[in-house]
């Protein structure tokens, strides 16, 4: 990777084209009657990220793996709920996608391709892994734009790392730093993957420590460090903690020493060599064109080329 100096975006990229996808209008087709709202979607969320936050240079960071299996090895339930096809051994799994999103993934992969802007996924790894990989390396400040709040684990002001955060489209977006997080949910950055661990997340299939609540979660961080603080009191008879947080905590054990592998993203994740730096004109202008004229992709792609060469 190229050394960075100034602001990095990284774009969580299936977050940003699920939102496009069920943002847009599927009416949005191409010639061929295809559907291509998540597309051209995802062009005008980069194009109005651009123009707004002006990045010096831009990674689009895909999921080579969603459901790693080192991460199911250690929690089972890890996804679980989001498997459409269970595939053989050493395969990762499928995940549930809508029927009409699937066939536009490889559309947006040639588009991205086409234009010059880095996209990177690496075996074994999901996005998450490589944005914080990325972001640990990065010489300068970070603009991570996603819709998961697992990536709040990253915000660090002293670095410049903020998450931009989509509430509409992404004309919306709300910046977190970690006043922000402070704010809402009593922890920094790097408190925030234990709040997570404790609370639990249904929509990773994460449990969490049944009967503590994020509220709870974050009195007990304030009160005690981080996890291996609060895990330490468990053994302190006279640490203040409930005779059922106690309890509850102790019965965890077995998920606690194993969650924070799972929860906390990669920060060694093999990244090849690219050149991450925004491009301003396509680095493949032939195949550009036939792809904008085989899926339509008209004014979205036009106005992000318009803005990359400004």
């Amino acid at each position: 990777m190229r050394g960075v100096t100034r602001r990095l975006m990284l774009l969580d990229t299936a977050s940003l084209y699920f939102r496009a996808y069920f943002g847009v209008p599927d009416s949005v087709k191409a010639p061929d009657g295809t559907p291509v709202n998540a597309v051209r979607g995802l062009l005008d969320f980069i194009d109005r990220l651009v123009r707004d936050h002006r990045p010096d240079a831009l990674v689009a960071c895909m999921d080579a793996d969603w459901r790693p299996q080192w991460r199911v090895d250690l929690i089972p339930s890890y996804k679980a709920h989001r498997v459409a096809v269970e595939t053989e051994a050493g395969r990762p799994d499928e995940e549930e996608v809508p029927d009409t999103l699937s066939p536009q993934v490889p559309v947006i992969e040639e588009v991205l391709d086409a234009l010059g802007i880095a996209r990177v996924g690496v075996e074994g790894y999901e996005a998450d892994d490589v944005i914080g990989t990325f972001t640990g390396r990065a010489e300068g400040p970070v603009d991570i734009v996603t819709g998961d709040r697992d990536l709040y684990q990253l915000v660090d002001d002293k670095r410049g790392v903020r998450v931009l955060y989509p509430l509409k489209g992404v004309g919306t977006l709300q910046l977190t730093d970690e006043t922000w997080l402070r704010e809402k949910y009593g922890v920094d950055g790097s408190g925030y993957a234990d709040l997570a661990l404790l609370r639990g997340d249904p929509s990773d299939g994460l449990p969490g420590v049944p009967g503590i609540g994020e509220k709870t979660a974050a009195k007990l961080l304030d009160q005690f460090g981080d996890l291996a603080g609060i895990m330490a009191a468990v053994d302190d008879p006279k640490a203040k903690l409930t005779p059922s947080q106690r309890k509850r905590l102790d019965e965890s054990r077995p998920y606690v020493a194993v969650a924070p592998k799972v929860v906390r993203v990669a920060g060694d994740v093999p990244l090849p060599y690219v050149d991450t730096a925004l491009p301003h004109a396509p680095r493949d202008p032939a195949a550009l064109e036939g792809l904008a004229a085989r899926w339509g992709l008209g004014g979205s792609l036009q106005r992000l080329l318009t803005t990359l060469g400004e």
